[in-house]
């Protein structure tokens, strides 16, 4: 008699006929499921401003840089809050009380310093703005 039992090592078979059935009907269900949305951008043309002759009436100039600095009739200011920008902004109206704000903002400033510059001209009580631009050559 033979007790020595010979051990087989079937090396086991991975059958991909079912899972390719699998993932064939998971892609057809996100292709039926899935809505394709077009996003669109908006076309832009920024204006060209046109050269104008100043108007002789007394102008209040705010300046912003770049980094967000605000400059009042070429005085640096330390602003903290559209408060203290609108504070600045009343003592120079009460000066000239029918003067323009004429705003000068940087090509690069960000447009968090723009906007508030005008709030603050908006709790001040400024109702004529300016901005300031450049020809183009």
């Amino acid at each position: 008699m033979n007790f020595s039992h010979r051990e087989e090592h079937d090396s086991p078979e991975i059958n991909l006929i079912p899972l390719i059935d699998v993932l064939l009907v998971i892609l057809i269900f996100l292709a039926a499921t899935t809505s394709f949305s077009r996003q669109t951008r908006l076309e832009v043309i920024l204006p060209q401003a046109q050269a104008e002759a100043l108007d002789p009436t007394p102008v209040i100039e705010l300046d912003i840089s770049p980094d967000g600095l605000y400059a009042l009739d070429n005085h640096a200011l330390d602003i903290r809050s559209d408060e203290d920008l609108a504070h600045h902004l009343q003592r120079a109206l009460a000066e000239r009380p029918d003067a323009t704000l004429r705003v000068a903002a940087d090509g690069q400033a960000r447009h968090a310093a723009v906007v508030r510059a005008l709030e603050a001209a908006r709790l001040a009580h400024i109702e004529r703005i300016q901005f300031l631009t450049q020809t183009q050559p």
